[in-house]
């Protein structure tokens, strides 16, 4: 089979810090070739050599046997090489509606019309967004969207350019299952067209659905190539992280005393309530697909909006916060979903993102205790073990999931009575996963900890109890031992049949 993309013996390196070690690879055109590593595996940077957004310390590419080495993300578009990134901001300009990020590289590349004509615009993003079945108002700016219209509305920019090769980075992570089926049926369309796809992912539905071929990384090194039907998915997983990946059994245990207590909550108008109780030293996990509620009652219960109706407590007292800050005084921590826009700071180092809500905590006279400021960064790297040269790292030197546990170790730098995860594991590999779960259980007593999460085998590896949300409103509850997987899938199941119908 010819070959659409080679890259052969691709380097990269940071100062001393060596990401890529001799990478060598070939996409053809009507495959798609999954890519998996752990967080620091260099996916990040293999991308971005790709897209040219960085140029390589070593080694060449080529597009088609024509030498490839784009300077600019615009130059590796034109050659037909096109990129839809982890980072959903990445691929939309949040300030522009909808119409205009839709044919933005028409309105800024060669060939553009000298006056804006917001009529044809219009029409021309209508027709970009019929060609993915995209159902968004045109009008509507991006930053007004929940995260996965800008999500599919980032992956129709993609889409447009007619592609050689594309890049897919964790595309699926804020989708829920039928917009997920959409981008899945077009990546198909464009396999069945002879474009070459290299798709990033650490979801093994995503994977068993879509692999043609699955590539391991660990480490800045390809460890492991698997095209053999049927697919070796253990093989690849092990060669991704280096050892076994068998998941360890939770050991189930009992909250103490409540903590939280949730009575006759309605989040919508037309949704049911609901009640629960969150006890001392459990982790609770809400699963469900994407917009059934969870993120609604995440931001419910930290202040960020307010229920139909219904009373919650904290510790036997009327909990009703009117904003996050609320929240956090009264010791209501929150891991937000989006870590770009909601988490991270990109311009502070490691150590000032993590003690960035509790500077009072951290400050006397106004002024900020540097010494402890640092001291509890270094105390959440070796508790998280994340990979970093030291707390004062700039956030953007750090791999997606190192930054994600820097969002992890903010909120547990400091005690808590309420922990709320909301999908703290998405974009992480399985390692880092049962890292941070791991840390999430054995750091428990003390609080409740309460993790919202899509995906099952997220929540079956960190939960004592598992609830399932659909259509707003708990419908199932499931202790974590000889649980019923089939009676736990079809509560799951049932908003999602009951919206198709």
């Amino acid at each position: 089979m010819a070959t659409m993309f080679r890259i052969d013996g691709l380097g990269k390196s940071f100062g001393p810090n060596k990401v890529l070690d001799g990478v060598s690879l070939d996409l053809f055109p009507g495959q798609i070739t999954v890519l998996m590593g752990a967080n620091g595996a260099g996916k990040s940077t293999l991308v971005k050599i790709m897209s040219g957004v960085h140029a390589p310390s070593a080694g060449a590419m080529s597009l088609a046997d024509q030498p490839y080495a784009p300077s600019t993300p615009a130059e590796a578009i034109r050659a037909g090489v096109v990129t839809v990134h982890q980072n959903i901001n990445d691929g939309v300009v949040s300030s522009l509606d909808v119409a205009t990020n839709l044919t933005l590289d028409r309105l800024t590349g060669r060939g553009a019309h000298l006056f804006f004509n917001r009529r044809r615009n219009r029409r021309e993003a209508a027709e970009v967004a019929a060609g993915l079945g995209l159902d968004v108002d045109l009008k509507a700016d991006i930053a007004s969207l929940s995260l996965a219209d800008r999500q599919m509305v980032g992956i129709a920019r993609a889409m447009a350019h007619a592609p050689k090769v594309m890049i897919l980075d964790e595309p699926t992570s804020s989708l829920s299952s039928s917009e997920a089926e959409r981008l899945f049926a077009i990546i198909s369309r464009l396999r069945d067209e002879g474009v070459a796809i290299l798709y990033i992912s650490h979801r093994m539905s995503d994977i068993r659905r879509l692999a043609d071929r699955i590539v391991s990384l660990r480490d800045g090194r390809i460890t492991g190539t698997f095209e053999q039907k049927p697919l070796d998915y253990e093989g690849a997983v092990n060669a991704m992280l280096g050892r076994s990946a068998e998941a360890t059994a939770v050991s189930v245990r009992d909250g103490g005393k409540p903590i939280l207590t949730v009575s006759d909550v309605r989040l919508k108008p037309q949704a049911a309530p609901f009640s629960l109780k969150l006890h001392d030293g459990e982790v609770v996990a809400i699963t469900g697909l994407v917009g059934v509620g969870k993120t609604q009652f995440a931001e419910t219960l930290f202040g960020a909006r307010r229920a139909v109706s219904g009373e919650m407590t904290l510790d036997g007292q009327r909990f009703a916060p009117s904003s996050p800050a609320d929240a956090i005084r009264a010791g209501v921590f929150l891991v937000a979903k989006d870590r770009a826009e909601s988490g991270i700071v990109a311009d502070f180092n490691l150590a000032r993102n993590i003690s960035l809500p509790f500077l009072d905590r951290f400050s006397f006279l106004s002024v900020v205790r540097k010494r402890a400021e640092r001291e509890a960064a270094r105390r959440q790297i070796q508790n998280l073990a994340i990979v970093c040269r030291g707390e004062r790292d700039m956030m953007t030197t750090l791999s997606g999931g190192n930054q994600q546990k820097v969002m992890v170790g903010r909120w547990m730098s400091q005690p808590s009575r309420l922990f709320i995860l909301d999908e703290p594991f998405q974009g992480v590999d399985i390692a880092a996963r049962r890292d941070i779960a791991a840390k999430l259980r054995a750091n428990a007593q003390g609080r409740a900890t309460l993790v919202f999460l899509t995906e099952l085998d997220e929540a079956l590896e960190t939960a004592d109890r598992i609830l399932v949300m659909s259509e707003h409103t708990i419908v199932g509850e499931h202790r974590n031992e000889r649980l019923d997987i089939d009676r736990l899938l079809a509560e799951v199941a049932a908003g999602a049949m009951k919206g198709a119908a």
